[in-house]
């Protein structure tokens, strides 16, 4: 089983803040421009910024609407050419590049995630106690200090419990951390270098943290195993643990743990984690497993009960509220907690 979203290419693609139409000076991403030959995908922002209306969704180049849970490929791919199939991207002899949904962008402090119980999956921000979510500052780490986002197609089935963490999954799409340089913006689709992967346990969850970098990163080419992170970037795995250990207790939550004592497993290790994962997103697609309040309706999976129409895609988008300004960040966002 596999997506067939299929879209038309440039050599250059333009991928614009879904935030830049507003005047505000607390929404500040710049447009980005990145090159690949790549499946295309644009977003549209809905509602009203740091508010909880504000909606991210997500559509091809030819404008039809998507899930970046359910339509994104795995797997990044290179463009179609006449009736052959696409092959997997690859930077190397045996590396495959995967797609990553960014959620949130390096240094800062929303918690925008995949909402996987909305109809489309579009991106918003978590919402705790009628508030919406915003991650501490923990001394000396500002917002979130990677690019963080998510793999599309993949699930950590809470039904299914791990082998070696000896817990249940976390019902969400698995995490990705890209430790490169550049700077992205919510909603981007990046193809990453699978590194490595840390094993969070969040309240008796497995909560996989894959380590990866952007395939058009500057640090890209010296990026290629868990042990280049520890050579060329001293001290930011170190820092990684420390962050999720520390992110919830500001908020009163205790330390998170992790399984193996911390500390991180390789690139091989991590690989298997995503195709255990990927696999757990093929059953659900198919009714195979209880999907619970996890939201499948999606454009493209192939024998998927859950298809629906473009035309239907398009109702969901176009009822949700008209993009409007800004609304103002809460002063506590920029505070700094010492632990």
């Amino acid at each position: 089983m596999r997506a067939l979203v299929r879209s038309s290419l440039g050599n250059v693609v333009k991928c614009f803040s879904p935030q830049s139409a507003t005047p505000s000076r607390l929404v500040r991403q710049p447009a980005v421009l990145y090159s690949r030959k790549m499946l295309h995908y644009e977003t549209e922002a809905r509602g009203q910024p740091n508010s909880q209306s504000y909606r991210i969704y997500f559509k091809t180049s030819d404008g039809k609407y998507i899930s970046p849970f359910h339509d994104i490929p795995l797997h990044a791919e290179v463009e179609k050419d006449s009736d052959v199939p696409p092959k997997k991207m690859k930077k190397g002899e045996n590396e495959v590049l995967f797609n990553m949904v960014v959620e949130v962008p390096r240094w800062s402090n929303a918690k925008m995630e995949i909402a996987t119980k909305e109809v489309l999956n579009p991106i918003k921000q978590d919402v705790k106690k009628g508030a919406l979510r915003y991650v501490a500052n923990v001394f000396p780490h500002k917002g979130y200090i990677w690019n963080y986002g998510a793999l599309p197609q993949t699930w950590e089935d809470p039904e299914h419990t791990d082998k070696d963490t000896k817990c249940c999954g976390d019902n969400d799409p698995i995490d990705v951390c890209d430790v490169g340089s550049l700077v992205c913006v919510p909603g981007q689709v990046i193809q990453v270098k699978v590194l490595g992967v840390l094993a969070m346990i969040d309240e008796g969850e497995t909560d996989w943290k894959v380590i990866a970098v952007n395939a058009d990163d500057p640090d890209a080419q010296n990026l290629n195993s868990i042990d280049d992170v520890r050579k060329q970037k001293p001290g930011h795995l170190e820092a990684t643990v420390d962050w999720f250990r520390k992110y919830k207790v500001p908020d009163g939550k205790p330390e998170n743990q992790f399984a193996f004592k911390g500390h991180f497993k390789d690139k091989d290790f991590a690989m298997e984690v995503i195709k255990s994962t990927h696999e757990h997103w093929k059953a659900l697609m198919q009714k195979s497993t209880n999907s619970g309040e996890i939201e499948c309706k999606n454009t493209s999976v192939c024998e998927s009960p859950f298809t629906c129409s473009s035309e239907d895609a398009r109702n969901v988008v176009e009822s949700a509220p008209a993009l409007s300004n800004a609304l103002p960040l809460s002063p506590g966002v920029d505070k700094w907690h010492f632990l």
